[in-house]
């Protein structure tokens, strides 16, 4: 008898025989063996309905079935060849029909198909997601029963980076009112060198309140000519409708978006210019320097946080940190353009951490890599993995209640706060 792939115990002994009860069955499962034994049951059953489904396809095309004598016949049988098929369910072997006097052209599986589309696309996700394209190989030999070689992973993120450049390019519709920009290093071939370029990045809130990955380009340099041509880039793909820009310290930026956008304001990242400071600061004492700048933010409006600030610098001079003094004084009005602005705004719109985190993304993908040969390649896997980041949970949840500035004057505010 063939063993079975359960084990049935019985205690030798009755266990509750001191109360009169009865004894009860202990069933026990070899859960490894019995998820095999499902696993090669769902794939034979898929194995054996795809075949059933090429020979009811071969009677259709061939007009009668397998050894019937009609006249209505178009074409003749002339056996099977095997081939193989990767699914979700594992690899399983088709017996493609042969005809004589027509071609078989399969609806159910498309000719010379290895792989079903879902795990194409699985593998284009696990590349999108940061995986390399060697231990991809490892993965659908563990999942699917049948290894991919790197020149397969290499032709299917061609057809996933179509997607994402259609993605990168696409129509901006509706106003954004708050924008973020930054740029992050990646390292590629620079004629002939390699060397660090900047991938300039922009995410926008859109009127509805939610995040959106509006740009992502190649800029060289983080200089103002490389963001006034990533600007007017946002511009002719319909970004309109912008209140205020977020970002870091950089002149280039910031002269680009005073000629491209001047009706527009500008933000600087409070986490940024506290970073500053603090570089100016023995790392002994940067723990109580920075919980007193964090305090300059903290207050409930423009002149209460202007006032912290000629309190903390102060405190800083009095012990003796004239340079951190200087960086406090000389750049904290440009932290509190989000001052004019919804309350409710504030925590979000006036850091650019949001950004940062999706950089942190683009530079764990693009490290896994290394250097890239051409531009094309570096800017095209950056966008992706935006992409991939965006249309996840990031992307799906409201970021800010937009509704709040409907009406909403900020510089009317500003007038008043001054």
């Amino acid at each position: 008898m063939a063993p079975s792939r359960y084990d049935w115990k019985r205690p030798s002994k009755p266990t509750d025989q001191g109360n009169g009860t009865m004894p009860h069955e202990i069933v026990s499962f070899d859960e490894p063996k019995l998820q095999e034994y499902l696993g090669e049951l769902v794939r034979k059953t898929v194995e054996d309905a795809l075949n059933a489904l090429l020979d009811a396809e071969a009677d259709q095309i061939a007009n009668a079935g397998r050894y019937e004598r009609t006249d209505e016949r178009q074409a003749y049988r002339s056996g099977h060849y095997r081939r193989g098929l990767t699914t979700t369910c594992g690899e399983v072997e088709l017996n493609v029909p042969k005809l004589r006097g027509a071609t078989f052209a399969s609806k159910v599986v498309e000719r010379y198909r290895r792989r079903e589309g879902s795990v194409e696309e699985a593998m284009m996700e696990m590349y999108l997601a940061g995986v390399s394209a060697r231990r991809i190989q490892d993965v659908s030999e563990i999942l699917w029963g049948s290894s991919v070689s790197p020149a397969t992973v290499s032709k299917l993120n061609r057809e996933a980076f179509g997607a994402v450049d259609e993605w990168r390019h696409r129509r901006l519709e509706g106003d954004y009112p708050y924008v973020y920009l930054d740029g992050t290093y990646i390292k590629r071939n620079w004629g002939g060198a390699y060397e660090g370029v900047a991938v300039l990045v922009a995410i926008g809130v859109n009127a509805e309140g939610f995040r959106e990955v509006i740009g992502c380009e190649e800029g060289y340099v983080e200089s103002e000519g490389s963001w006034k041509a990533f600007l007017l880039g946002l511009g002719e793909r319909g970004l309109s409708g912008v209140r205020m820009f977020t970002g870091d310290k950089s002149a280039g930026m910031l002269g680009a978006i005073q000629e491209v956008y001047p009706h527009a304001m500008y933000q600087r990242c409070t986490v940024h210019f506290h970073r500053n400071a603090l570089d100016k600061v023995p790392r002994t004492r940067r723990k109580a320097v920075a919980a007193s700048l964090e305090a300059i933010h903290a207050q409930e409006s423009r002149a209460k946080c202007l006032a912290k600030a000629r309190e903390v610098a102060s405190e800083l001079r009095a012990s003796r940190l004239e340079s951190a003094a200087k960086v406090v004084e000389s750049g904290v009005e440009e932290t509190l353009t989000y001052a004019p602005f919804p309350p409710e705004h504030w925590r979000r719109i006036r850091t650019n951490n949001g950004i940062e985190r999706l950089n942190r993304e683009i530079r764990r993908r693009t490290d896994a890599v290394g250097s890239f040969p051409a531009g094309d390649a570096a800017v095209m896997l950056a966008a992706a993995r935006c992409k991939y980041v965006a249309e996840g949970g990031w992307g799906s949840r409201r970021y800010l209640d937009t509704e709040l500035l409907d009406g909403w004057d900020e510089r009317e505010v500003l007038k008043r706060q001054s």
